[in-house]
């Protein structure tokens, strides 16, 4: 789809000539509409979520009030619901899907670590928010990058992170992610940055961003557990997760939100119900309410295709805030001790909780032995605060019960 010879363009040129009539009076008009003119055009890129004039991409990207979804069986990849699945959007904050992507798979080859160092550039601090406001200088771990983007979907973390992956050069960062997005069957996705801040070129798809999430089930079940975190600490201050989904819908334990002007309210979310795990898609809502009530709508029909009951939506009870972590021991089962703050009556308390045995994100959060829990289980479990933590003191610290809301 091409710009129309009549748009915008088109009108800037039928009024860049002089204005009828002669005089002072007609030069004040001449200039008075060449200035507003001007002004509308130099907020159509703003509206477009680019800098720069408008170009066939944006244009192609751009459906106004039309939404596109997506919904499929992560296990089997059939398609349950589509609507519009292939148009290209702007993906806003899902861009950070990939981000995450990436930086997961480079854990897994161990060319970085969670504890690893990031340094802030001046660019990265330098982004717009949503953001962790970070100071150029500065340093933050890989984990808490990733923290920062599931929930906050922080834009500064995001930029630092791609440049820790891409020796300092984010657009070198956006190709790797343009690459890897090819390979993974993303046909219709092109990144331009590491964030998902507005870009012109920048343009993905429902079905797209459907076959990213269930990679990133698929291909990290030992790390999809960051996408349910409800908040973490960071610089001692509570940084919560903007997905309601995690809240108000059961089952749901991921992926991600998204919002610009242009691209509209975005979400991609997943939940697991028994032993059907359904991936969803949401681009182009024009409110948050209409997103998640599309998405939820969604997943209940999805679900009944499946022959899984549809559960109440009530809203969930508060769940614990991870707030740092760390691995003990080696194979074949080693150990995570997590830093929790849990609310009991009312007020903020900090637990120590030992893990074990890392699970795949389908899995129970059934205890595995006396004392131990899954990463799973306890980051995306909902803790019972007032019975909450029986203190072992010879071993682990804190122990205690872990249950789904």
């Amino acid at each position: 789809m091409t710009p129309d010879c009549k748009g915008p363009h088109a009108i800037a040129l039928a009024y860049s000539g002089p204005a009828r009539g002669h005089g002072p009076a007609a030069s004040r008009r001449t200039g008075m509409l060449r200035t507003t003119m001007l002004a509308v055009l130099g907020a159509l890129p703003v509206l477009a979520g680019g800098a720069g004039l408008l170009t066939p991409v944006a244009a192609r990207a751009q459906y106004v009030g039309q939404l596109s979804t997506f919904v499929m069986d992560a296990s089997s990849g059939a398609v349950l619901q589509q609507a519009n699945p292939d148009l290209q959007r702007y993906p806003a904050s899902l861009t950070k899907l990939m981000t995450l992507y990436l930086a997961f798979d480079a854990l897994r080859q161990n060319r970085i670590s969670l504890d690893q160092a990031v340094p802030v550039s001046a660019h990265a601090a330098s982004m717009e928010p949503s953001k962790l406001d970070l100071v150029p200088g500065s340093y933050l771990t890989v984990e808490q990058a990733i923290l920062g983007l599931v929930t906050k979907s922080a834009n500064d973390a995001a930029c630092a992170l791609g440049e820790l992956l891409a020796q300092g050069d984010e657009q070198q960062f956006a190709q790797l992610m343009t690459q890897k997005a090819r390979l993974l069957g993303m046909t219709s996705t092109t990144f331009r940055n590491a964030s998902g801040l507005p870009d012109p070129d920048q343009v993905s798809t429902a079905r797209d961003f459907a076959t990213l999430a269930r990679h990133l089930i698929q291909d990290f079940p030992e790390q999809y557990h960051y996408f349910s975190v409800p908040a973490f600490m960071f610089h001692g201050r509570e940084v919560m997760n903007h997905d309601s989904m995690l809240i108000t819908y059961p089952g749901a334990d991921g992926l991600k939100t998204g919002y610009t002007l242009a691209g509209g309210r975005n979400l991609v979310t997943s939940a697991v119900r028994g032993n059907v795990r359904l991936i969803g898609v949401v681009l182009g809502a024009s409110s948050n309410p209409q997103r998640s009530a599309v998405m939820t709508a969604l997943l209940d029909q999805a679900f009944q295709q499946e022959g899984v009951p549809v559960m109440p939506h009530a809203r969930a009870r508060r769940p614990a805030m991870l707030l740092a972590s760390e691995t003990i021991g080696d194979d074949p089962v080693p150990l995570q001790r997590r830093h929790v703050m849990v609310r009991s009556h009312g007020r903020l308390v900090l637990r120590l909780v030992t893990t074990q045995a890392v699970m795949p994100a389908a899995a129970s959060v059934a205890p595995h032995g006396r004392g131990h829990f899954s990463r799973l289980s306890l980051i995306g479990a909902r803790i019972h605060s007032a019975t909450a933590m029986a203190y072992g003191t010879r071993h682990h610290g804190w122990r205690g019960r872990v249950q789904k809301g």
